[in-house]
């Protein structure tokens, strides 16, 4: 923060606070400091010369000695102090010729009011003024030398001996005297610097500001871009010189009077103010402007508005991209194309699209965008070869080429996705028509060989201005509804919907806010005992995520269920909980407390994480907790999959390990009893959906006893989840069921709340 002028004084004295800027004040002063001094001797040695030849009418008094030689000591020193003082090459010599005189001087006047004339009174009170009124010294100097003189007056108005009852009131009013004058000589610093800052200030700005417009136009005329000014009406103002030498003259040679004549195309001129007034600036605008001699170039225009005297102009500088894009342009028609269909590839294809869209904004018009993907081009290639694919593309090139008008655009993407770009008079409803007549070419039979391809396809269209604006997002958009047309059973044509976007953007904002959670600490585990119906005793817990959400509070894994469809994040989150229950069944035996078994949960991506056992049971070890107190829970999903390949040796290095395996939600995913057979699974868990109701569903009832009786047969333990009513107790038991956690026996709890729950059912 900025000190203020008043901030940077002294609290009393009013002067500044640092050295260096005092000095530098004093030093700024010091002609007018030392002019004013001079003055204030030579009027001092003129008036005490005359007041000496008064001082002849105390002839042949006692006094007249001492008055005499008194009025010479004071003539002489200012004097003697005038002719330092025209010496003096700085501030503290002239303060130390003063100091000198104020000290001199008040002694010499102390002999002067001893006489007790009628002045005499008036001298004790004057003089102490002038020193802190009329001498410009430090403001130290200022008090000492002025409460000095104040004594000395004193001492010598009472002298040979103390005057009556007038003393106190005398003595009373002196100080009353220097205590004003101080306030006064402290405001007078306050204002002379405050004064002396806003002038620095003030003139440091001027000169930053003379300097800046010196750089300006130094850097205006010489850059060596081409800058042109104009008033909004097109007028020209002014130009630098590399704008004459581009144009090869100057405005008044060619008698140009607006810079409307140098466009090719007039209305650029109107397409370039409105994105001036648009974003106050415009950047990459490109334009055909005529030279001098007649020759057209296509340039870049970059402008921005402001002020000249208060009337809004432009500044624009030109960059000329003629042969730039000349080799682009070749470059460009030499890959432009797609080799196998001769349709547009994808680069032409993002060309025409941005291209589209800025007519269509200009003109107000629609632009539909229709994506194509061919749901059976991979089985072709895979059953009949790649020369099938190839032809099927080419004929699905040329049937999409046959629908399509000259002013549209169809083009390949790449493998076997295709995109048209279509404008008006079609609009979006129309589009949806066209792609129900692309659907029904595709659809038609094509011969190959000896065989019959065909090529049915999923479409998603989007829309400009329904939809987006910007190619990339409207690309996007068309992607989204090409997934939901796929997602819905291929061969048909869906439009963008905002509704796909805040899905994805959804499950963007839900990752972003999962990862500053681990980041936070916020994903912890809360547990839910496991009861052994047997005994009714605790045997041990599921550790169940949960994130502590700074404004929405606790939340369990469906506020956040599309986090763990992020291999990532999934294995993010499970490392983050292994590592927590560890620390925390460390924690209980180190209380003494007997917490069991502590399930932890098992994503499919967790086992795509490299040594993924290994890496479990180094985070045991690390915390000392016994591998027995752990035990792990894997749904179906894992035996599906790409991971499969993993979940065998992972398995079998937990099971040798002394870690149980539990199978979870079993019965609701695609497990068959063959896995049970090929994995070591210890326990089975009856899925929440089967136990709800069963006391009153029979088909639950029997789905509940068949996997019970199977655990049993198996040997294995069967845990039934989800338990709320003392009826599904009743009938687990009574059917044989060894474990079960619900909400019946308590709801999940925090690690703080473990200790007391255990003891509360152990007393």
């Amino acid at each position: 923060m900025l000190e203020t002028p008043s901030q940077s004084l002294t609290s009393f004295g009013g002067e500044f606070r640092a050295p260096e800027r005092e000095a530098a004040f004093q030093a700024e002063r010091l002609p007018e400091t030392l002019r004013h001094l001079r003055l204030l001797l030579l009027l001092s040695a003129i008036l005490n010369t005359l007041f000496f030849i008064s001082d002849w009418r105390f002839y042949g008094t006692p006094h007249f000695y001492i008055a005499i030689a008194a009025r010479m000591i004071v003539v002489l020193i200012a004097l003697l102090c005038l002719w330092t003082i025209s010496r003096a090459t700085g501030f503290c010599q002239a303060q130390k010729s003063m100091v000198t005189w104020e000290w001199i001087n008040g002694a010499a006047v102390a002999l002067l009011v001893s006489s007790h004339s009628d002045l005499a009174l008036f001298i004790v009170l004057l003089l102490p003024s002038i020193y802190y009124l009329a001498v410009p010294t430090e403001f130290r100097w200022s008090m000492i030398s002025g409460a000095a003189c104040s004594v000395m007056m004193l001492a010598g108005y009472m002298y040979p001996e103390i005057l009556g009852s007038t003393t106190i009131g005398l003595v009373l009013a002196v100080v009353t005297l220097n205590f004003a004058l101080l306030l006064v000589v402290a405001r007078s610093n306050r204002l002379q610097r405050t004064e002396w800052a806003s002038t620095q200030a003030e003139r440091r700005a001027k000169e930053e500001l003379v300097e800046s417009r010196a750089m300006f136009e130094t850097m205006f005329k010489t850059v060596p871009i081409p800058l042109v000014v104009v008033r909004m009406d097109g007028a020209i103002v002014d130009t630098n010189d590399a704008a004459t030498r581009y144009f090869g003259a100057s405005w008044e040679t060619l008698g140009i009077q607006s810079i409307n004549e140098i466009y090719v195309t007039p209305t650029d001129r109107e397409a370039f103010l409105a994105a001036l007034r648009k974003d106050g600036h415009a950047d990459d605008f490109e334009t055909i402007v005529r030279l001098a001699d007649g020759s057209v170039r296509t340039v870049l225009l970059a402008g921005t508005t402001l002020e000249i005297g208060g009337i809004p102009h432009i500044m624009s500088a030109v960059v000329d991209i003629t042969e730039r894009k000349a080799a682009e342009e070749r470059s460009w028609r030499a890959a432009s194309h797609d080799t196998l269909t001769d349709l547009p590839n994808r680069a032409l294809f993002q060309s025409r699209l941005e291209q589209a869209l800025v007519q269509a904004e200009r003109n107000g018009t629609s632009i539909s965008l229709i994506l194509i993907d061919l749901d059976n081009f991979k089985s072709v290639n895979d059953t009949l070869g790649h020369d099938a694919g190839d032809a099927l593309l080419r004929k699905a090139a040329e049937r999409l080429r046959a629908i399509v008008r000259d002013c549209d655009t169809v083009a390949r993407l790449g493998g076997d996705e295709f995109v048209l770009i279509v404008g008006e008079p079609l609009l979006l409803d129309d589009a949806e028509a066209l792609a129900e007549r692309i659907l029904a070419s595709l659809k038609q039979p094509i011969s190959y060989k000896d065989d019959i391809l065909s090529a049915q396809a999923s479409i998603g269209i989007a829309s400009y201005p329904d939809h987006d604006s910007r190619p990339a997002e409207l690309m996007k958009d068309a992607d989204l509804a090409l997934y939901a047309a796929k997602a819905q059973g291929r061969n048909r044509a869906v439009v963008y919907s905002p509704d796909m976007r805040l899905h994805i953007e959804h499950k963007a904002s839900v990752a972003r806010s999962i990862n500053e959670a681990l980041r936070r600490g916020q994903i912890v585990p809360f547990y839910q005992p496991k009861i052994d119906l047997a005994t009714e005793r605790v045997i041990g817990f599921e550790a169940l995520a949960r994130w502590h959400h700074p404004e929405q509070g606790l939340l369990t894994p469906a506020a956040f269920a599309s986090a763990f469809e992020d291999p990532e994040l999934s294995i993010a989150i499970g490392g983050s909980m292994i590592r927590q229950v560890a620390a925390d069944v460390r924690s209980w035996l180190d209380q003494g407390i007997d917490c069991g078994r502590i399930a932890v949960n098992l994503s499919t991506a967790q086992f795509n994480w490299i040594g993924l056992a290994k890496r479990f049971l180094d985070v045991l070890h690390a915390a000392g907790v016994p591998n027995e107190r752990l035990e792990v829970e894997i749904t179906e999903t894992v035996f599906l999959g790409r991971s499969a390949s993993h979940v065998a040796a992972a398995l079998k290095q937990f099971h040798d390990s002394g870690i149980r395996i539990a199978l979870d939600d079993f019965g609701t995913g695609y497990a068959s009893l063959i896995h049970l057979k090929q994995f070591p699974v210890d326990d089975i868990k009856i899925d929440r959906s089967f136990v709800k109701d069963l006391e009153t569903d029979p088909d639950n009832a029997a789905i509940v006893l068949a996997v019970i009786e199977l655990g049993m047969s198996l040997g294995m333990d069967v845990i039934a989840e989800g338990v709320e009513t003392a009826e599904q107790v009743r009938f687990l038991r009574a059917k044989g069921c060894n474990q079960v956690q619900g909400n019946f026996y308590a709801i999940p709890m925090a690690a703080c709340d473990v200790p007391q729950f255990l003891s509360q059912k152990t007393a």
